[in-house]
């Protein structure tokens, strides 16, 4: 039977809404991989067009050993070490050498090429701590290779032709991950010192800023270099910090002998600190046990290998190795719905079919059977003041990061709200921890039964119907701004917390918007 959808937000699905379910079909890693691919068949379109001078088989020969080299001894040295080997990871380094390193058939540039290949497939295993790589693979073996002079990396992506790929693809990238702000931090800062440069120098103010942005590898190094996941420190505020320093030393020009200014070296200062204010390598993680929540949601609980650090609200990175070839990857996403002080790490993953092949490796798990955390981290938290009130809405599953509010205490002596949207009665996740939150909840049901016994309705009436007035609806309608107020009239004085799909939470934080919210956090489960 054909399942009943969960309520809806707004009355038109939004833009933002069907662009998020669309690129949320796609890991973070497929992404950049297709977006990079693209923009490498571009380049050798340009080529082929005189936009670019390098020569069809120069660029060609220098694709292949980057690709190549990067895979094999990726491959390689995973076997050497007895891990599993993440294949998409090592054909995204291989591609940013390919536009990092200048494409040539001389001997030594290709020599330096396979040299930085090596290198940075070697850093993952070499440079990292507890199992999670520190630096960045494609900066780590660029910049140990300009040190051995045998090649020195010149960002040729940098290129006026480029750009008319690489901004959609740089926006696409941020978009999904999510980072468009603190991109937007770096640029900002990086760009305004080469201007200022530049400007000193006898240049233009508008040629300057052309210069900055259409022939300084700014934008590549954002998109695809500076935002990469494993290698930001866990918070935001943090990450705009990080931004900011390392858009400082990608700009500032500097020579101290052996050391001077480059980007893969800003790069690596920056992944320094991102390390040192982050989860410090890789937890193992040990399953306990699972639970059923509702006939399509599953509770996954393990036992870590050491204390991990988190704040109520984040999500946790693990690696799921499998076999099945489905485009979603291996690493997914989950919000901890625990506490900080539990012994035992806890997911509330939904396990509806069609499974993902890493869904599936997840339900394949035995107790005792191990997997790898490789990351903690977002911004899904709580105001510190405990006075602030708040408005929490999930949809579906969307709960589990709300569930970790509770389980820590954190709404306990808070004003608030919690609005949950369900297909129906028997898909509320979560119920009994809801039950005894002692926070006040209103379960929205799509099929118009009642929620389950001690959570109240929201819209009450007779046997579960929507009573008439304002905020009126039928069994499966949209939720919009009208209802919102109508449930919450003092929703211009909440913090707003949504979370759920992309679409509904693009949908729900525009009608929460437009229903006076003037502060809404966002959260959002995609492409696992």
């Amino acid at each position: 039977m054909k399942p009943v959808e969960t309520p809806q937000a707004g009355p038109l699905p939004s833009l933002a809404g069907r662009v998020g379910s669309a690129v949320g079909k796609l890991t973070m890693y497929r992404l950049i991989l297709l977006v990079l691919a693209a923009l490498a068949a571009y380049s050798l379109l340009l080529d082929v067009l005189g936009w670019l001078t390098f020569g069809i088989p120069e660029m060609l020969a220098h694709l292949a050993l980057c690709l190549g080299l990067t895979y094999a001894t990726n491959r390689g040295l995973a076997a050497v070490f007895r891990v599993n080997p993440h294949s998409e990871s090592s054909l995204i380094t291989g591609l940013l050498l390919y536009f990092l390193f200048w494409p040539s058939l001389q001997p030594m540039d290709l020599a330096g090429v396979a040299l930085a290949c090596v290198l940075a497939s070697a850093s993952k295993y070499a440079l990292a701590w507890r199992g999670r790589h520190i630096f960045n693979p494609a900066a780590a073996g660029a910049f140990v290779t300009g040190l051995t002079g045998m090649n020195i990396a010149t960002w040729w992506a940098a290129t006026p032709a480029m750009l008319w790929l690489v901004v959609p693809g740089v926006l696409l990238v941020l978009y999904r991950t999510r980072k468009v702000l603190m991109a937007s931090v770096f640029t900002v800062v990086a760009t305004a010192i080469i201007t200022g440069e530049l400007i000193r120098a006898g240049m233009t103010a508008g040629m300057a800023v052309y210069q900055a942005l259409a022939q300084r590898p700014v934008l590549f190094f954002v998109g695809f270099m500076l935002t990469e996941p494993l290698t930001l420190p866990p918070r935001r505020w943090q990450q705009l910090s990080l931004a900011a320093v390392v858009g400082i030393l990608f700009a500032v020009p500097y020579n101290l002998g052996t050391f001077a200014n480059s980007p893969e070296a800003a790069l690596l200062a920056g992944n320094l600190l991102a390390f040192l204010a982050g989860q410090r390598g890789a937890v193992k993680l040990r399953l306990a046990g699972t639970r059923p929540l509702t006939p399509s949601t599953t509770e996954f609980s393990f036992v870590p290998s050491r204390p991990v650090r988190f704040v109520p609200g984040q999500y946790m990175e693990l690696d799921l190795p499998h076999g099945k070839r489905d485009g979603k990857g291996r690493r997914r996403v989950f919000s901890l719905t625990g506490s900080p002080r539990d012994r035992l790490v806890r997911f509330g993953v939904r396990t509806a079919g069609p499974l993902s092949g890493a869904k599936k490796a997840l339900l394949d798990l035995r107790p005792g059977d191990e997997v790898t955390a490789t990351s903690v981290g977002g911004d899904f938290v709580l105001p510190r003041d405990p006075h602030r009130p708040v408005l929490l809405v999930a949809a579906g599953i969307g709960i589990t990061p709300f569930v970790s509010h509770l389980s820590a205490g954190g709404l306990r002596d808070r004003d608030a709200v919690l609005l949950l949207l369900a297909r129906s009665a028997d898909e509320v996740a979560y119920a009994d921890e809801l039950r005894n939150s002692g926070v006040r909840v209103l379960v929205r049901v799509a099929d118009g039964s009642g929620p389950p016994s001690g959570l109240a309705p929201a819209f009450p009436g007779p046997e579960g119907a929507a009573s008439e007035g304002a905020g009126a609806h039928t069994p499966g309608h949209r939720l919009d701004a009208g209802m919102l107020t109508a449930l919450v009239p003092d929703i211009a004085g909440r913090e707003v917390y949504v979370s759920g799909s992309p679409a509904s939470v693009a949908a729900l934080r525009r009608e929460a918007r437009r229903a006076g919210a003037r502060r809404v956090h966002t959260d959002s489960f995609s492409g696992y």
